[in-house]
Parts: structure tokens; sequence; C-alpha cells
């Protein structure tokens, strides 16, 4: 069967659905930043893209805590809810769909994949026995366990033992299965130590797992027994299909699945890999379904070299820190300085230091100096210069001629990092070539060629830098084109809004599909003026001191 999902045309990329027990945090604003940046990518590429984002609001961690904070669950789930869309305005997330798994349309498309896996003789009734953490919502080995029964990843929770008559998924049955799939798609599992992972647990033998609980009002009731309810991961990992549905769409697997499935990509943290890894795709090879082309896991952060933890005190609020700093310096350090994939740490002192050397001294540097130039030498204009006439060996041709190559696959490969490393390569490479050419120097000696050659080609190398870095930095990039006379919004051009509608490519220039290369400013063009494209940070106390 063809899937127009895998076709050139579509992309689909989506985070985790984000538990509500809890106000966002830095590892949620991550993920999305990411899924966010490689969703503009794509919108560049002309790709129709879906960028899916949403929050798993069942269980009984949600019910407690709803409880806690005496309010019904939905109530709370509703202001945890406000509380992420408005972090995702915050750091211009543009994604198409939020998936809720409280939303009527989700309860459909659960009730019915469950009565296929049902039908299908892989649910059966059973006891289970073990030791569970609410905080997880996954029973745990006790050889894992920490000292006094804590969950390993909750070290301040202690784990409860449970002993429940549940319905069970006949995990086990698709053991060979899944190994086959790892073996098949050797990329379905990313980055490699990850799948390492994954291979290693599979490989100690799979065990069915609960996928029912008693005693938890929130949840959904099972199809077959509404005296249980659906355990939150089988409920969870099928919003993603949900959000598949068109708003005016009846809530059946067909029309969520009819155009889009399988997903592309899931991005997740490693601390939910099984889930998405191994547990989805047995669920989906029960229902008959295609299984995702690839699952994602990035790391955990640390702040300043320790672990972040409430007992600690050094959480991450990713809200104030967007307040005090704004979004693009918080985009480019994070996916710049933490390779994607690894684990990561956040220094405060490091984040200015980086994106100030980046972002103002290199590339803000090169705006304002080359512009400054073209001022004076050229009356404000692009040079009476063409990529044709600059020599094959100049050293800025050289390296942007294969940047926009190197860039894609880095992104296509979600190496972040790297593709950021690149670009300011170009950068740095450009303000050596101005001191080490001089072209105040050349102006003096009457060299006029010489002079439109040094200014075109920093110039043009000012513009595919910002063309590549514009899914990080949109509005920076956005600043740095216009400056340069070129009037591209790269929010307009890179928005679930607009760029992934084909009417949106009439908006732009008609030779966009050349402006990932060098050489596309037009000689005599008019320029704009030089505006400083990022002022330096500073170090900023917290609100609450």
């Amino acid at each position: 069967m063809n899937h127009p999902a895998n076709t050139n045309r579509y992309f689909t990329v989506t985070t985790p659905l984000y538990y509500v027990n809890d106000i966002p945090h830095i590892g949620h604003a991550y993920t999305t930043m990411a899924a966010d940046t490689i969703a503009r990518w794509h919108r560049l590429k002309h790709r129709n893209v879906l960028l899916i984002t949403g929050t798993d609001e069942h269980g009984q961690k949600i019910e407690r805590t709803a409880i806690a904070a005496g309010v019904e669950p939905q109530v709370h789930c509703d202001r945890i809810v406000e509380r992420f869309d408005a972090l995702w305005s915050k750091l211009d997330i543009q994604y198409d769909r939020f998936s809720r798994t409280t939303a009527p349309a989700h309860l459909q498309i659960v009730n019915e994949f469950f009565m296929r896996v049902w039908e299908r003789g892989d649910i059966y009734q059973g006891t289970q026995q073990g030791w569970y953490c609410v905080s997880c919502e996954e029973f745990k080995e006790e050889r894992d366990l920490l000292a006094d029964k804590h969950c390993p990843l909750h070290p301040s929770k202690q784990v409860e033992w449970r002993d429940e008559s549940n319905y069970f998924f006949r995990l086990s049955k698709y053991q060979h299965q899944l190994e086959a799939l790892y073996d098949r798609c050797p990329d379905f599992i990313l980055p490699k130590s990850r799948r390492n992972e994954v291979l290693k647990f599979v490989a100690q033998g799979l065990q069915d797992f609960s996928i029912s609980r008693v005693n938890v009002e929130w949840g959904i009731p099972l199809p077959i027994d509404p005296q249980q309810t659906i355990y939150v991961w089988f409920d969870a990992l099928l919003g993603y299909m949900t959000a598949l549905l068109d708003p005016d769409a009846e809530p059946t697997l067909d029309n969520a699945l009819r155009h889009r499935w399988p997903i592309n990509l899931h991005l997740i943290g490693k601390d939910i890999l099984r889930f998405h890894a191994v547990y989805w795709p047995a669920m989906l090879m029960s229902a008959e379904l295609p299984i995702p082309d690839r699952v994602f896991a990035h790391g955990y952060f640390t702040k300043d070299g320790k672990k972040i933890s409430k007992s600690e005190g050094n959480a991450i609020d990713p809200i104030e820190l967007v307040d005090r700093y704004g979004a693009e310096p918080l985009r480019y350090y994070f996916l710049k300085e933490i390779e994607f994939g690894q684990d990561g740490d956040f220094n405060e002192n490091r984040f200015i230091e980086i994106v100030n050397a980046d972002l103002a001294n290199n590339l803000g540097n090169l705006v304002n100096r080359t512009l400054g130039m073209a001022k004076k030498y050229c009356q404000g204009r692009v040079p009476h210069c063409s990529a044709q006439d600059i020599a094959a060996d100049n050293p800025l041709k050289i390296l942007g001629q294969k940047l926009g190559v190197e860039v894609d696959i880095a992104y296509n490969e979600l190496a972040f990092k790297a593709a950021c490393e690149s670009i300011l390569n170009l950068v740095h490479s450009s303000n050596k070539y101005i001191d080490d050419l001089a072209p105040w120097t050349l102006f003096k000696q009457a060299k006029h060629s010489e002079l439109a050659q040094v200014l075109y080609s920093v110039l043009e190398s000012a513009r595919l830098s910002a063309y590549l870095l514009s899914p990080i930095v949109p509005k920076i990039s956005t600043d740095i084109y216009r400056q340069l006379g070129l009037d591209i919004n790269f929010d307009a051009v890179c928005s679930n809004r607009s760029a992934s509608k084909d009417s949106s490519t009439s908006e732009l220039p008609v030779n966009w599909e050349q402006h990932g290369e060098w050489g596309i400013l037009q000689a005599d063009s008019q320029l704009g003026e030089a505006q400083p494209i990022f002022t330096k940070l500073e170090l900023l106390a917290a609100a609450s001191s």
C-alpha cells in the first residue's frame, strides 16, 4: 500500500503528548523547540508539514493531583493546558494540531482501536501483581527499585504494591515481529545508543502488560468492562492518531489515518522510549496498521552539572527563562550547544556567553559592518557583481556552495548542533575574509572590481547564513533578510497557517527554491538600513529574587 505520509510531499512530526500533572518544564520546551525547528526546515522545502503536540490528561496521578488541589480533574487539565499553550506562544512554536486525550473525538478513536485489538485476540483478562509507580504510571521490576522501594526515576516517591484483576495486551506475541522490525529498519530508533537499549530490553524476553486499571475513575472506561479504565499509555499513544482527524471529520480510525499515516517522526525524551519503541509498534502490529518511520529520543538535562530535581531546588522554569531573555536566544542555545540525542547541561553564564559570541559578535557584526561598507562604497546597493563574477577559488564561494547540502543533511538527521556549527563557520570565515581583504584599502586604491567581489561575497554569505538559520531563529533571520533588501518574513514562510498551503508560494520570490544555495543576491538591488540584529544579553536575576 502506498502511504502518502511516506512521499516526499508530506512530513508529519510529533512531540510527546505531555503529561499534565504539573506545569511545563525545560524538557518539554526542548523537545518542542526541536520539533518546531525540523517542521520549519521541511516547510522551507515546500513539504506539506503537520506538527503535532498535545497533552496526556488521564490516569491516577492526574486524579490525585486534582484532588490535592481541590478541583475537578478536567479543571486541573484545562489549567495546565493553558500553561503549555502560553509557553508555545512565547517560544514561537507553530504547531498545527494540539491533541488532548480528554477530547470527545479521542474517546471514539480509543474505543475503536481497543475493539480492533480485542477482536484479534490480543487482549485477555488476568491478574497483575507488582510494584507500581504512580508518577511513572508503570509497574516496576523489584530489582530496579532503590532502597525502601523508591522509584529509580522518581527517587522521592515510593512505589505501591498492586494486586489487581486487569486486562492484558499480548506483547510477548510480538517479540519476533519487533526484533524483525528493528533488524529491517535500523533507523527506526535513534540515536544508536537508544536503539541498543531497546534491543537489550527486548532480548531479555517481553512480558504481556496490563492495559487497564481498577479504582481509577479518571480515564476512559473499557468498552468491554466499564468498571475498569484504559491504562493511560494505551490511551495516550492513540492521541497521535486523533490529531490526524480533520476538524469536521467523523472520529473514526479510517478518517484519522487516511492521509498522513504513518507518522514520519516521533520526538521524545529517553524516559518514555520503551512505550514508543516497544509497546506502540506492537499495538499497531496487532491492529494491522503501519509503523511510524522513526522514533528519536533525546537525553536529560542537568543544571550547572547537577541533576535537576525539586529537592535540589534547581528546576528551570522555561516560561520565566523566556520572559527574561527572549525566545530566540533560548532556541539557539539549546539546539546549537547540546548535541540532540545526548544529555546536556544548562549553565546560565555559558548560555549568555554563547549567544552573545555567536549572534552578536559574530553574525551581528558581520551584517552590520558589511552593510556599512556597502552604504559607504556602493551607495547602499548590492555591488555591481554576480555570483558568476566571483572566482571559483573564492573561499566564501567554496564554503557557500556546499553549505546548503551539508545543512540539509544535518537537519534531516536532527543534528542541529552540526548545522549551526557549519553555518557559523561560514559567518566566521566571512568576518576573517573582510579582515584579510580589507575592503577599505581596495576602495582607497580604486580597485572597484575587487571591492565589488569582496562585498558581494560577504553579503551573499550573510544572506545564506540567515536562510539556513531561520528554522532556529526566524526573527533574527527575517531582520537580516530585510536589511539585505529582501522582504521575507520567515515566520510567515514557515507558518502552519500559510507555508503548508500551496497558495503561499505566490507570496515568495520567483527564485525562492534557490535561496538555500549560494549566489542569489541581485546586482545593484537596494539594501536596507543596518540595524543591530541581536542585542547582547546580560545575566538577569529571576523575578522571585
